[in-house]
């Protein structure tokens, strides 16, 4: 592809402005500095460009050497989805665990200590919090990302999350707008619809996004998805009708609207990174996200290029590429005057009375639920933990370490832990446990019928087995001891 404008021009530095990119590595590129100078105003961060809080900062100064008012963003959900401590874990509780807690004040506290490091990092613009109401448990992707079930439980915490993360002087990104929560298809891989009336996703879906429009959130991220009821034609992403008619219009937000990644296959299998963008300008989004798997200059060029091309054909009007990136630099100006780390305490104080440090555990110690079969003897010798590992999506990726196989043997030095998967997982994890004691740890066994067998092949042959969900908790507790965060499912439970 030609290139065609030298990066000075108003309608190129515009077309820069839009985009979102990534790159590769712990330190900025050459290419990076040179397209902050040309106009690009955006950067996105993934786990791939974090190794340290001093890393973290360090690069961040490098890129605000080249342009001080450069937004720095982050997927940084807390629990599963971490960026910040992707090689360690998450020092916070998911939003699961949070709705599952429904202390408002905790949640904003949370929120506040999370933008908080993220600012002493130079990070200004988190992709988050998630809105959506995870109303099909089956979900592949959402799940223990979101508050939970109940739209009104979902909207106090989306908008507690957006007001604490703000006062951090970090913008908020509420997503994935109009709702992620009832699909059964991942958008990363494939484009998700839903089929039900409109009346229902104002009633569900709809709820928690209003809340974050009336707490004040900086962004909202559009979903990779079809919803039939509101645009029969096209995706929410590259949709005049939900991002402008109705995001703007009916709900009368006037901050930023950023894509999804570009790259996700919602998005580039139907429509081509290049052509999905234009539409996506063109229908109300003012930031392109992209970076998660394409992270060169050739995608920033191109991505550039298609942009000043649709404006001089007259396929995207000017004016709304230019209030596109004039959206970005207001947020600029917003993350550069805000005092990141200088909120006062809320009028409730403490949630827990905790200390910001430890805010993380005292909130998820009160998300947990332990449910006892009979008399139980606490383990008192090394354990065997057996982790059943579903394959991670890929907005959580396989980075980052999850269960308890990190602590436990600070606490009964000795212990180990093997990870299994697939129809012989339990078996084998007998085999290889040997005589100890063993933790069983799982995720929404619900979603894995051969996760429930490999529970099954351990209890009868070892019922004074610990089990540990980390997921949603759908299935029955069972195991001598069964932990998991509560649920804040709103349906009924099935009988244990």
């Amino acid at each position: 592809m030609t290139t065609l404008a030298g990066g000075t021009d108003t309608l190129t530095r515009d077309a820069l402005t839009v985009l979102q990119p990534g790159f590769a590595g712990t330190t900025a590129p050459d290419w990076l500095l040179r397209r902050l100078g040309e106009g690009l105003a955006s950067v996105g961060l993934f786990g791939r460009n974090v190794a340290s809080p001093g890393q973290l900062a360090a690069l961040t100064a490098q890129l605000r050497a080249e342009r001080a008012d450069v937004l720095v963003a982050v997927d940084e959900e807390g629990g599963d989805v971490t960026r910040l401590e992707v090689r360690t874990g998450s020092s916070f509780p998911g939003n699961h665990a949070l709705g599952a807690v429904d202390d408002v004040a905790l949640t904003r506290e949370v929120a506040r200590e999370l933008g908080r490091r993220l600012a002493a990092c130079g990070v200004n613009f988190d992709w988050a919090p998630v809105a959506d109401v995870n109303s099909d448990p089956a979900n592949p992707v959402i799940g223990v990302r979101s508050f939970g079930a109940d739209p009104d439980l979902a909207a106090r915490h989306t908008a507690a999350y957006v007001t604490g993360l703000q006062s951090a002087g970090v913008a908020a990104c509420t997503k994935h707008f109009p709702g992620h929560g009832d699909t059964a298809v991942d958008s990363h891989l494939a484009m998700p619809r839903i089929d039900v009336p409109a009346e229902v996703l104002d009633s569900r879906d709809l709820v928690p996004f209003r809340a974050a429009v009336a707490a004040g959130t900086r962004a909202v991220m559009s979903a990779h998805i079809l919803v039939p009821a509101l645009d029969p034609d096209r995706p929410a992403t590259l949709s005049r009708r939900i991002l402008t008619d109705l995001l703007r219009g009916e709900l009368g937000y006037d901050g930023l609207i950023v894509t999804d990644g570009m790259e996700m296959r919602a998005i580039a299998a139907a429509y081509g990174i290049e052509r999905g963008s234009v539409l996506a300008v063109a229908a109300g989004a003012d930031a392109i996200c992209v970076g998660g798997g394409l992270d060169d200059d050739e995608t920033v060029r191109r991505l550039r290029d298609a942009l000043v091309s649709a404006v001089r054909s007259g396929e995207l009007p000017e004016e709304r590429l230019a209030d596109a990136a004039e959206r970005v630099r207001r947020l600029a100006r917003w993350t550069a005057q805000a005092a990141p780390g200088a909120a006062a305490p809320d009028a409730n104080g403490s949630a827990a009375g905790a200390s910001p440090d430890d805010i993380g555990l005292v909130a998820a110690r009160r998300a947990l639920t332990v449910t006892r079969s009979g008399p139980y003897e606490p383990p008192a010798s090394a354990l065997y933990v057996a982790a059943f590992t579903p394959v991670a999506n890929i907005a959580v990726g396989d980075e980052t370490p999850w269960g308890v196989a990190a602590e436990l043997p600070r606490l009964l030095p000795g212990t180990v832990t093997g990870s299994f998967t697939g129809a012989d997982a339990g078996p084998v994890a007998l085999t290889a446990a040997g005589d100890r004691r063993i933790v069983a740890v799982v995720r929404d066994e619900h979603r894995h019928p051969w996760m429930t067998a490999a529970l099954d092949a351990l209890l009868a042959a070892r019922p004074d087995t610990i089990v540990v969900e980390m997921g949603i908790p759908e299935a029955p507790p069972r195991g001598a001891l069964h932990s998991t965060p509560r649920s804040s499912w709103t349906r009924p439970r099935q009988p244990s």
